[in-house]
């Protein structure tokens, strides 16, 4: 047996045995291709901001941050971000919702879309778990992180496959080129290759994203490609202040005298004038509300469309003085964590804005119809495979021939 032949049926083995997840992921990352830009829009589609007056100031953050407050004094907010479209809301993230607030007055319009959320979640669950919940979740991540590094095989294999025997116009039509004229195998065939050779290259981009994100050693080779030691493991976060006492029970909150989970927000408007002067041009720019007096504040700057880490950094300051502890931009990154970031969001396609977005999107419905054409031609292959061989067991089949025994006569007779 060829090598090519050992390819292929490795190739098919693995495409039938892990086809049906493929086929999930890569229909619910078609689904997820433009999340952010429509949860944006379900958000806020119902939300109109008008100025008082053509040059009516912002309200400051210190009474924006106080005024949320006073106005959900239960929800524990984490997050502020500020846009630079000056009728664009202000957004408060909690750990379960967001919340709008007019910038200008100050008003709370109202929260997120829950269905919207409640869809992406669903699919984002499809997506990395296959919907697995509890202690399954695990399981179900071990799965589709196995059936993403089959598929890599799947298409790397499968460019070697496709490529063709001879360089000539008519043979690289047939693998480059729909064919609207054929039907049945013919379609299928040309339609696996046509799909493969336009997806490949995309297709091997967002799988090793996903690879990266799904396993330790992923990342841990990334780092060694480049020459880098590898980070060492985060410790698990510890729990917030505010559900810290919520676990400790009312008592613990009677004692405490002092509700702490409050973000502190004096200082809060020189520390965000320093920011804005950070980066010229900003479309974003988030903070993290803390309530500890110690604990520097720490600004997320953004010139792209949110998923383009080399257009976003990390600014550090000082909540007493607002100097400058840390600036952290893309490109003061290490070459290895730049790529492992880097494959992050090409994973998604985001790293290259809404283009990247529908190259990424378009690349998993090519990988939908890679699986659905490939287990079509399988099926088929299997089809055929046993009609051969009911055909081999009729011809080797023994012929019975009847011939005619005439009976013996007697002489009596």
């Amino acid at each position: 047996m060829t090598l090519r032949k050992i390819l292929f049926w490795c190739h098919l083995a693995a495409g039938v045995t892990t086809g049906a997840v493929i086929l999930i992921m890569s229909v619910t990352g078609v689904l997820l291709t433009y999340e952010r830009q429509i949860s944006w829009w379900a958000d806020t589609r119902h939300y109109s901001i008008q100025r008082p007056q053509p040059d009516a100031p912002r309200r400051s953050i210190e009474s924006l941050i106080v005024g949320v407050h006073e106005a959900e004094p239960r929800g524990t907010f984490t997050t502020m971000t500020v846009r630079a479209d000056p009728l664009a809301p202000v957004a408060f993230a909690a750990a379960d919702r967001t919340v709008y607030v007019n910038p200008y007055t100050g008003d709370v319009m109202g929260n997120g879309s829950p269905r919207t959320r409640r869809f992406f979640r669903a699919v984002t669950d499809w997506h990395r778990t296959l919907a697995f919940t509890g202690d399954r979740r695990p399981l179900g991540r071990a799965i589709t992180g196995a059936c993403n590094l089959a598929f890599l095989f799947i298409v790397s294999s499968g460019l070697w496959l496709w490529w063709p025997r001879a360089w000539t116009r008519r043979h690289l039509r047939s693998v480059t080129t729909f064919n609207g004229r054929l039907r049945g195998r013919a379609r299928d065939f040309n339609w696996h290759n046509v799909v493969g050779f336009w997806s490949a290259i995309p297709l091997v981009v967002i799988v090793l994203g996903a690879s990266v994100i799904s396993y330790p050693w992923a990342t841990n080779l990334v780092y060694r490609l480049v020459g880098e030691a590898p980070p060492a493991p985060q410790r698990p976060r510890q729990p917030a202040a505010g559900a810290a006492r919520a676990n400790a029970g009312p008592n613990a909150a009677a004692s405490a005298g002092t509700d702490n989970s409050r973000p502190l927000v004096d200082g809060m408007d020189a520390l965000w004038t320093r920011a804005e002067r950070q980066v010229a041009g900003w479309r974003t720019i988030s903070v993290r509300l803390s309530s500890a007096p110690d604990a520097p504040v720490v600004f997320t700057i953004d010139q792209g469309t949110g998923g383009q880490p080399q257009k976003r950094g990390t600014l550090t300051l000082a909540r007493s003085t607002a100097d400058v502890l840390r600036w952290e931009p893309y490109s003061t990154l290490s070459p290895g964590r730049r790529l492992r970031v880097w494959l992050r969001f090409a994973h998604t396609g985001e790293v290259y804005g809404l283009a990247g977005q529908a190259v990424a999107g378009l690349a998993s419905l090519g990988g939908a119809t890679l699986v659905v054409t490939g287990l079509m031609l399988a099926s088929r292959r299997l089809l055929a495979w046993r009609a051969r061989s009911r055909n081999t067991v009729r011809a080797a089949a023994p012929s019975r021939a009847y011939t005619r025994i005439e009976r013996p006569t007697l002489d009596s007779e």
